[in-house]
């Protein structure tokens, strides 16, 4: 199988008009122009309800980045997960036929979805898995593009497009299991790897030319979201990014700082959840000449505050685990 992107993601949330805040006036992101599943309004016409743009019916906000119809969905929930579903994009039709008889020749589950299914996310095709951490997956193939993004910031624009919509960093239960979905089912490669001790090792893997859309670590905690990331064009971007963080009262978590491997430059915030935000410019793009490696520093400079970041996000990942088995 090959993915071509990160395409999409669903969040649950016990407070999404707080998404809706933070998503335009701290991201720079824009609501969303027609609610998927409702079809569209008129030219340039914004749909929501009750007066809030990018609001569907039963209170799920969604959110543009760039030319695609939404990026992220924030349902209304009572916040005990973050991630609800991510959207995985293929290339067309008979990739997804061809995915799904690979995925059930493997022993995996999948169900594929109706043409109501793939409407009610703004795609043409779309059919249901998860990962063996229990990641509810999508794959889709044919998204709609409405095109003409708007920042609420003047000016701002999100490197995404064919490349989606950045990366998320995930704590996971059985890791090997997951690695093994990741790469030999779902064609994800290893970018590189850091070691946190001897059983443990946050992996970094792609799809595309991004340095990695998805990391995932194994430190004995339930199944979560450690942050997302997001892609802006210029550190112009960035610095504003900040500013307007601190301005909106958002807890600034991580100071700005180079990472080593992906040579991110980005600061990370909280979000509305319980998980970091890192806004981010410069990521390195590879290609099939690069080979995996193990690397030994997170990063050149600065990010003074991350590690103490994750440290706390996976004790409350193993509290939670702790919690839902007792």
């Amino acid at each position: 199988m090959k993915i071509k992107s990160l395409g999409y993601i669903g969040l649950g949330s016990s407070n999404p008009d707080a998404w809706l805040t933070f998503g335009t006036e701290v991201l720079g992101m824009m609501p969303s122009r027609a609610i998927p599943g409702e079809g569209w309004g008129g030219p340039g016409e914004i749909r929501g309800t009750n007066g809030k743009p990018g609001t569907a019916p039963n209170g799920t906000i969604y959110l543009k980045m760039d030319e695609r119809q939404w990026r992220i969905a924030v349902h209304p929930t009572d916040g005990s997960r973050d991630l609800l579903y991510m959207g995985l994009e293929l290339a067309g039709p008979l990739e997804l036929e061809a995915g799904i008889a690979e995925l059930r020749e493997a022993g995996i589950a999948v169900r594929e979805g109706s043409p109501d299914d793939a409407f009610a996310r703004a795609v043409t095709g779309i059919a249901y898995c998860e990962d063996p951490s229990g990641n509810s997956i999508e794959l889709y193939y044919g998204p709609t593009t409405d095109y003409k993004f708007t920042s609420p910031i003047p000016g701002l624009e999100f490197v995404a497009g064919h490349l989606g919509i950045g990366h998320f960093n995930l704590f996971v239960n059985n890791q090997p299991a997951c690695f093994d979905f990741y790469t030999r089912l779902l064609g994800f490669k290893l970018s590189d790897y850091i070691r946190y001790g001897p059983d443990a090792a946050l992996q970094f893997l792609r799809c595309n030319e991004r340095h990695h859309s998805l990391a995932m670590v194994d430190l004995g905690g339930d199944n979560a979201v450690q942050h997302l990331l997001f892609e802006m064009a210029t550190i112009d971007d960035v610095g504003m990014a900040l500013d307007r963080a601190k301005q909106s009262g958002a807890a600034v978590v991580s100071s700005l700082g180079r990472h080593r491997n992906d040579g991110m430059l980005s600061f990370y915030m909280r979000s509305p959840g319980s998980f970091d935000v890192e806004i981010g410019c410069g990521g390195k793009r590879l290609d099939d000449t690069w080979s995996p490696n193990e690397f030994c520093e997170g990063d050149v400079w600065g990010h003074d505050g991350l590690i103490e970041a994750i440290i706390e996000a996976g004790e409350v990942a193993r509290q939670r685990n702790a919690e839902g088995s007792s």
